[in-house]
C-alpha cells in the first residue's frame, strides 16, 4: 500500500483511513471495488473502470456522492502523491452504517494506490492450472467484495500448484474467481456469455480479436479445447494448460492465446498518454 490514500473526502495518510465497524461492509460483506492498472503514470483504460464503478453502485443501491470528473481528478493527484508508476488504484465504496444493519446506506468511499505484482514471466510462457469448482458467483455483473468462497478455498488450491479456479453449473463454465475465461477451437475463441464479470481486460480482448464467439460453453468443450487463457487487470492474459489432472491441447501456450497477448501489450503502449 503506498502512503496517501483518498478518504472521507480529502487525500489523507493511508494509515489514517479508517471505517465504522457497523458497516455492512463489514457485517455483511456488502460494497463494490474495481481496480486498475497505471503504465507509466497513466491510468490504464480509467474511462470503462469509471463506466464500470458508477454502474455498480446503481445496482448496489449505494449513493457515490462524486462526479465521474471529480473521480478523475482524485485518480492524477493520487497518482502524483504517490508517484505511482506502473502500479494500481483500488476504488473501494463500502455498504455504510444502516439503521437495521441489513438495507443498502450511503456508505465511504476508499481510493488506494498499491504496488502491483504481476504474474511471473514463467506462467506466460508454461502456462497455469485452474481447478473446475461447482459454483455461480452472487450479482456476477457487479463487482462486489464478497469473495469469501474463493479466499476460503484458494488454501486448497495452493496446496495443489493450481493459479485459481474454474466456475460451473450444470455443465457450463462460466469464469474464474478473479478472471474471465477463453477457449480456442480450431483458431476460433469462444467465452462464456452467462454468469460472468464484463472485464475490462475481456473487453479488449474482444475488439483485438474481432472474432470472438461469445456463448454458452460447457465443461466437456474445454476438456477438448485446443488451447484456453484468463484475461483480468492484474493478470492481463495468462494461458491456461492445465485444468485439475488433464492438459488443455498440448500442454503448452497455443500461438492464438500468445498472439492476443502480444496485441494487448501494444495496445496498452499505444495508449499511454
Amino acid at each position: 500500500m503506498k502512503p496517501f490514500c483518498f478518504a472521507d473526502g480529502n487525500i489523507i495518510p493511508t494509515e489514517s483511513a479508517t471505517i465504522h465497524p457497523m458497516d455492512l461492509g463489514m457485517i455483511r460483506g456488502f460494497g463494490i471495488f474495481d481496480f486498475f492498472r497505471t503504465t507509466g503514470h497513466s491510468p490504464l483504460f480509467l474511462e470503462d473502470y469509471l463506466n464500470r464503478f458508477t454502474t455498480s453502485a446503481e445496482k448496489t443501491h449505494l449513493p457515490l456522492s462524486y462526479s465521474r470528473e471529480q473521480l478523475r481528478t482524485i485518480v492524477k493527484e493520487l497518482i502524483d502523491k504517490n508517484n505511482l508508476l506502473n502500479g494500481g488504484l483500488r476504488m473501494l465504496l463500502s455498504g455504510g452504517v444502516s439503521e437495521n444493519h441489513f438495507s443498502p446506506a450511503k456508505g465511504k468511499l476508499f481510493i488506494f494506490a498499491e504496488s502491483l505484482s504481476m504474474p511471473s514471466e514463467e506462467k506466460y510462457q508454461e502456462g497455469v492450472k485452474l481447478l473446475t469448482l461447482e459454483y455461480v458467483r452472487p450479482i456476477a455483473d457487479i463487482k462486489t467484495t464478497n469473495y469469501t468462497l474463493p479466499v476460503w478455498h484458494s488454501v486448497h488450491w495452493n496446496r495443489l500448484g493450481a493459479e485459481d479456479v474454474l466456475y460451473h453449473w450444470n455443465g457450463v463454465v462460466s469464469e474464474s474467481s478473479r478472471s474471465n475465461f477463453f477457449i480456442v477451437k480450431n483458431g476460433v475463441i469462444h467465452t462464456p456469455d452467462q454468469h460472468i464479470l464484463l472485464g475490462i481486460t475481456r473487453k479488449k480482448i474482444l475488439e483485438i480479436a474481432g472474432n470472438v464467439i461469445i456463448r454458452p460453453i460447457s465443461l466437456a468443450e474445454v476438456w477438448e479445447a485446443d488451447e484456453a487463457f484468463i484475461s483480468s487487470t492484474t493478470k492481463v492474459l495468462l494461458p491456461v494448460t492445465q485444468l485439475d489432472d488433464r492438459k488443455i491441447g498440448s500442454g503448452k501456450p497455443g500461438s492464438v492465446t500468445m498472439g492476443i497477448l502480444e496485441k494487448f501489450r501494444k495496445l496498452e503502449k499505444e495508449t499511454v498518454v
